[in-house]
């Protein structure tokens, strides 16, 4: 019995009128016959000629980029930098978007994640609809945010460095990323030659002048000499275990957080964005309001930020537990917090270190889960601890507003939802969820 071939689409053309922003960057258009396309560097309400670049007959949707603007939006710019467009950079989404359009359709999309997946209102989430850019990042028109500290440079095979494509392992070469911390472009990584690397990760701590380089060679790749523009430790990825080793220089960065110095060693987890670590520990602060002698659950606690804001705050009659599953990251938090005796923290994943820790109930919990979320396992569990707040810190909104429904079918209700712009030019965001128990009536 043969099997009758699967015809693709790709390269086929369709003009479309641009319907809603989706999760992911992109927006959905149906073509006439009523076939969904997913397409980028398009815009709400536009019509558009949409060239698709993945998708098959028997595909279920189709990707496409907007190759062709036929009637555009006024929330439509010229992208600020030469290497965005259809066919080029993948590292953003939105720089044909004015920065406030950016921003609205981020709130967009977390509406519609929020009611799709939990069937929450932004009211009933306690969300006033809004997402706040970071202090410093309303720029005139034409500037960009420059707020990545971390830029993973991926190499091609002349040994250039670049970023990669959209859903690509191909290579755009860049002489410059706009959206780069000044502290990653002062270093000069796309002026250099990386023959034998397979990546070059550029790290530029927003709370020191710390510089770092993480360099991935090729199998069999032997290491360049590193001679940046300016002072710079270097790591190096091993082939065979995937660790991190130094080469020279520290091993760690120096991060500043409220007023206190974290360790990040081995280019372990810190929030991108300079502004993003007070930020964020601002906002769960001021909504778990933690009281003196209460205890906390600190989950997916990196380097110890969270941990250290509370234990701050809930002093030495209170106490803290962190658990997170990264070693180096553990011995970071360790020594981070090393000033407070009442802190403890575990390494190993949160579900299987949660019930081995035999703690049954607690005042506080902050969870800061990875992009897939905490899951209806973890999420059921900490329900059932008691918690007069839950601070839940969410790169995701889908995982987010899955997790909320979890939560609810467990007794507790979000009482604050707020969201912010700390990823700017791309479709990212970050949202900060205060939940509490339901009361019960009497």
């Amino acid at each position: 019995m043969q099997n009758t071939p699967v015809s693709s689409l790709v390269g086929e053309e369709y003009e479309v009128e641009v319907g809603p922003v989706a999760h992911g960057g992109h927006c959905i258009a149906r073509t006439e016959a009523g076939r969904v396309l997913f397409v980028r560097h398009a815009l709400p309400g536009e019509r558009v000629v949409a060239r698709v670049t993945e998708g098959e007959e028997t595909s279920r949707f189709l990707r496409a980029d907007a190759i062709t603007i036929l009637d555009p939006s006024k929330d439509r710019v010229e992208a600020p930098c030469p290497f965005a467009g259809p066919g080029k950079c993948g590292g953003c989404d939105w720089q044909h978007a004015k920065p406030g359009a950016q921003r609205r359709l981020k709130g967009e999309v977390i509406a519609e994640q929020l009611l799709r997946l939990a069937g929450l209102t932004p009211e009933e989430a306690g969300w006033d609809g809004t997402v706040m850019p970071a202090e410093g990042d309303k720029l005139p028109q034409g500037e960009v945010p420059q707020w990545r500290t971390r830029v993973q440079y991926a190499i091609d095979a002349d040994g250039q460095a670049g970023l990669r494509k959209h859903r690509s392992h191909e290579v755009e070469v860049i002489d410059h990323c706009m959206i780069a911390a000044p502290g990653v472009s002062e270093l000069g990584i796309e002026k250099r030659d990386w023959e034998n690397m397979a990546s070059v990760e550029a790290i530029a701590a927003s709370g020191s002048n710390d510089r770092q380089v993480i360099l991935t060679p090729k199998p069999g790749g032997r290491l360049p000499l590193v001679e940046l523009d300016k002072p710079v430790s270097v790591l190096r990825v091993d082939e065979k275990d995937g660790g991190v080793h130094r080469v020279h220089g520290r091993a760690f960065v120096r991060e500043r957080a409220d007023d206190r110095t974290y360790r990040v060693g081995n280019g372990g987890f810190w929030q991108v964005h300079p502004k993003a670590a007070q930020t964020l520990m601002l906002a769960v602060m001021q909504g778990l309001t933690p009281r003196k002698g209460e205890t906390a659950l600190d989950l997916y606690c990196g380097v110890g930020l969270f941990a250290g804001a509370i234990a701050d705050r809930v002093g030495e009659q209170g106490a803290v537990l962190g658990i997170e599953s990264g070693k180096r990251a553990v011995e970071d938090a360790r020594h981070n917090l090393a000033g407070f005796p009442r802190v403890r923290i575990e390494q190993g994943k949160v579900e299987a270190v949660l019930p081995r820790t035999g703690i049954t109930e607690v005042d506080l919990i902050v969870l800061d889960p990875p992009r897939a979320g905490a899951g209806k396992q973890t999420v059921h569990h900490l329900a059932g601890l008691g918690a007069r707040r839950i601070a839940y810190v969410a790169c995701d909104p889908a995982a987010l507003a899955r997790d909320l429904a979890y939560f609810a079918d467990r007794g507790y209700k979000v009482r604050t939802l707020r969201a912010f712009d700390l990823f700017p030019m791309t479709h990212h965001v970050e949202c900060v969820a205060i939940l509490e128990p339901v009361k019960k009536d009497a």
